[in-house]
């Protein structure tokens, strides 16, 4: 079975004044009619079912993310007590997704991206989701830099690829966090940086035998959570081992280590939509030029 999971959790602090603690860029009509959460929904409903679509979000957005995403089971809105980064929240959906279908492929992506068309996407993950199934990779999109932006990690894939359903896969040689200008530039001219997307595509079992090996303190609190889940103890479980998580990128506390995985060069426009200056590159200027 496929699952989806869109973490949630940002405050969205670049939008001031229009975004507040409670009302963050996700849950914001920002590049459309709807709420980007709702959109990133949308993208994939085609292909996931609802109840296969889990939303992970603070303890503090959780009443509004159920209000819009309502047409969801209240169980997949999933809180976290407190931010940890990704490795946490991914950890955490992987664990109650493994208790319900051991055999999952999961596709993880964040709630406030344009990402088009979808058509293109979707076939993106359905080949995503093919290597996952097939060989146990992890599987992350890569984007062409338009320029040597200091804003996003990079990942550096392997020389060759191979044709896969239409898409380019390599192997993937490093990530890199955020770099300096200068180091940028170097990436944007070898031609093999690309952004990191933060889309990513793995087995639950794949992705926690990861944490397992790389971030053991991490899993072991996921143990003792996958233990508590449906019992009267769930959600002090989770309280108390969130307490003592680390606040890791799962970049950092996994894909950066791990040796298993490939790159799927995107070939859909995807713009992760983190200021005021990218609604400058969504839509049209008026009259006025505003």
């Amino acid at each position: 079975m496929r699952y989806a999971v869109i973490m949630a959790g940002g405050s969205g602090t670049r939008f001031w004044p229009w975004s507040r603690q409670k009302n963050p860029k996700q849950l914001l009509k920002i590049t459309g009619k709807n709420t980007m959460i709702r959109q990133t929904v949308d993208r994939i409903s085609s292909e996931i079912p609802p109840e296969n679509i889990y939303a992970v979000t603070t303890s503090f957005l959780a009443d509004s993310m159920r209000k819009e995403l309502s047409f969801l089971p209240e169980r997949n809105i999933i809180s976290e007590p407190f931010g940890r980064n990704t490795a946490a929240c991914i950890g955490l959906a992987a664990t109650i997704i493994f208790k319900r279908d051991v055999e999952a492929i999961m596709a993880v992506m964040t709630a406030d991206h344009v990402i088009e068309p979808a058509d293109v996407f979707l076939r993106g993950l359905r080949c995503a989701e093919g290597l996952a199934m097939e060989t146990d990779v992890l599987v992350t999109f890569g984007i062409k830099p338009k320029d040597p932006s200091v804003n996003y990690g990079y990942i550096q894939r392997s020389q060759n690829g191979i044709n896969t359903d239409g898409f380019m896969v390599y192997d993937v040689e490093a990530f890199t966090e955020k770099p300096d200008r200068a180091t940028a530039e170097n990436f944007v001219q070898s031609g093999k940086y690309y952004w990191n997307s933060g889309i990513f595509v793995w087995s639950v079992s794949t992705i926690l035998q990861g944490i397992q090996k790389y971030m053991p303190t991490l899993a072991s609190g996921l143990t003792r959570i996958g233990e508590s889940l449906d019992s009267p103890h769930e959600s002090t479980v989770i309280h108390d081992e969130y307490k003592r998580f680390e606040n890791v990128s799962i970049d950092y506390g996994v894909m950066e280590k791990i040796s298993n995985v490939k790159m799927i060069e995107a070939d859909f426009r995807w713009d992760d939509v983190g200021s005021w200056l990218a609604l400058e590159r969504l839509n049209s200027p008026d009259q006025q030029n505003n």
